[in-house]
């Protein structure tokens, strides 16, 4: 085995009301979900900012992502996006993204940036009308789901100074809609993310036994809760972390990684990445390492540039950290 943290140094939590210590990784350093980032990277920025105290019982993180293309083309990123629900304001628009099944791609052009407010997994349940299925696959108007204050909030987003102050304006709005009291999807997000953080619980059957209930119950919860099923985000995990191990690492023995997430053989790990992401893992490792010595300076330069915000200190400054 090769001492792979599982799925790489993964935050914990104990209860799902407990409180939580948080820190976020720059992208950088954690790129899960983003298909061959370096190239990306060239193209656009991504900044991220951790929620406040009270809203990290239901929202993993804020990003936003800054493009300046005027005068080159457009570029399309794809995403493998984890399985949460997305809450996206770019262009004057604001709308809840469910949990995407498949690829997913975005195409930018002149200049812009987008503010994203990332869910834990079935972390968007309690502001929902229906199950989180319903709108797996779906972008809704956030004015569907919290009224005409969700419009308030996205002209003042799209007037903020800068990504703190997006992300700030976005904490404080859920800091003051969030339950005080426990949520019955907050269990559900215990057990998501314990699948996470134990790739020996590869199996719908041994993660339904370690939460002591039913293989049924547990794929109603998913449903409702999540968006889609255990079985799915499991997948959808495990392909993340064989995904940043070949960004990451120059020489992977790909037997070892799929035997340390638990796939049956590298046969199986090579069959999954490649229906996901089109390419066999030893493919998609060397797309991520041959970049052209432009894209590769123009990284270089955007890691230099002066983040918009690195640190919770930052958003506590711009009111929304508790």
């Amino acid at each position: 085995m090769s001492g792979l943290a599982p799925f790489g140094r993964i935050k914990k939590r104990v209860t799902a009301s407990a409180t939580v210590s948080r820190m976020v990784r720059p992208v950088q350093e954690d790129a899960r979900g983003i298909v061959t980032p370096a190239a990306g990277l060239a193209h656009f920025r991504l900044d991220r900012y951790p929620p406040s105290q009270p809203v990290a019982r239901f929202v993993d993180r804020y990003w936003v992502a800054t493009w300046d293309l005027r005068g080159r083309p457009a570029y399309t990123q794809q995403v493998l996006a984890h399985p949460v629900v997305n809450v996206v304001f770019t262009d004057g628009t604001a709308l809840a993204h469910g949990v995407k099944s498949r690829i997913d791609a975005r195409t930018l052009r002149g200049a812009g940036r987008a503010l994203g407010i990332m869910f834990r997994p079935a972390g968007f349940r309690p502001f929902l009308d229906r199950p989180a299925s319903a709108i797996t696959d779906q972008a809704v108007p956030l004015r569907e789901v919290f009224g005409p204050q969700a419009d308030t909030l996205s002209q003042r987003v799209q007037a903020a100074a800068d990504g703190a102050d997006m992300a700030g304006l976005a904490d404080r709005f859920l800091a003051a809609i969030v339950p005080a009291v426990p949520q019955p999807s907050e269990i559900t997000t215990s057990i998501a993310e314990r699948a996470v953080a134990d790739p020996s619980l590869m199996r719908v059957d041994m993660l339904a036994a370690h939460a002591g209930i039913g293989v049924r119950q547990l794929q109603r919860r998913f449903s409702g809760d999540v968006g889609i099923s255990a079985k799915a985000l499991i997948r959808r995990y495990r392909l993340h972390e064989a995904a940043e191990q070949a960004r990451l690492r120059r020489d992977v023995d790909w037997a070892d990684l799929a035997a340390a997430l638990s796939y049956s053989d590298q046969a199986h790990l090579s069959r999954e990445f490649s229906a996901l992401l089109g390419m066999p893992p030893g493919q998609y490792a060397l797309a991520c390492r041959v970049l052209r010595p432009h894209l590769r300076a123009a990284a270089s330069r955007a890691s230099r540039r002066r983040p918009l915000c690195s640190s919770s200190r930052a958003l506590a400054a711009s009111g929304s950290s508790r």
